[in-house]
């Protein structure tokens, strides 16, 4: 028996690794979630079994310990079972805790790393996480522990000049912000991007001290990611603007290494 988690990258289905797709080509039955593209399953067979074991934020049509018991249920019964997982199911995704579960039952099982969204829509908004003269690392932090409250680590990687990625925080928008005020931040740049990778994408950008009115007049809603950071400013700024942000930074001249 055989477990195989296919990561579906971060939402446009042309960012699926091919490995991913061959895979799908051959299962025999598919748990996807919601944030799966849905026209992924066209690569599986016709006979293909797919069940949608999604979850979001507020909603909830399957439960992880249902997951965990579908998965040991089809893979006894049709000898092999894949996982289909938004993004990479190591990141945030409980993966890990899917073949720990497997493994309980003699299921082996194989990992298809996806691309993640916690830099493919950054990526494709403008936002580079890093960039020479302006940030150095970047933090990813989960807006939802499993107790449902603000990570704790937040508050750290907002005492640093990194860029921080907050996942599934828009319900905790406002939280963000008053640990941001609390640190005297009001005027870090900060973007929220809804649907990243797709068409019907739209971000917001703004300052700590601006974001939650620009965001409730801009409608943004779950999923989205959030973008904390001097980074998060860069793709409205003039070349100039970025060429003089950076003479400050590194007291070097030109982009070039």
């Amino acid at each position: 028996m055989k477990l195989t988690l296919i990561g579906a990258g971060p939402g446009d289905p042309d960012l699926i690794t091919l490995k991913g797709i061959k895979a799908l080509k051959k299962a025999k039955v598919v748990l996807y979630d919601s944030l799966a593209h849905p026209s992924l399953l066209d690569y599986c067979p016709e006979d293909c079994v797919k069940i949608l074991v999604g979850k979001r934020f507020g909603k909830t049509s399957c439960g992880q310990d249902d997951i965990n018991e579908l998965i040991v249920e089809k893979a006894r019964q049709y000898g092999e079972v894949v996982r289909l997982k938004g993004g990479d199911s190591f990141i945030f995704g409980r993966g890990y805790e899917e073949i720990m579960f497997a493994a309980e039952y003699g299921i082996e099982s194989e990992v298809i790393p996806g691309i993640s969204s916690s830099y493919a829509v950054p990526a494709l908004a403008g936002i580079p996480l890093t960039s020479r003269g302006v940030s150095e690392s970047f933090w990813v932090i989960t807006g939802t522990t499993k107790e449902h409250q603000l990570s704790k680590d937040l508050y750290l990687a907002a005492q640093s000049s990194a860029t921080v990625v907050v996942l599934m925080g828009l319900h905790k928008l406002e939280e963000i912000v008053a640990m941001y005020s609390g640190l005297d931040k009001m005027d870090e740049p900060i973007t929220i991007i809804q649907n990243g990778t797709l068409e019907n994408q739209k971000l917001v950008t703004g300052k700590i001290s601006n974001i939650v009115p620009l965001s409730k007049v801009s409608e943004m809603a779950s999923p989205a990611i959030i973008v904390i950071g001097k980074v998060a400013a860069l793709p409205d700024l003039s070349y100039d603007k970025v060429h003089e942000m950076m003479q400050k930074q590194t007291g070097v001249n030109g982009f070039a290494d």
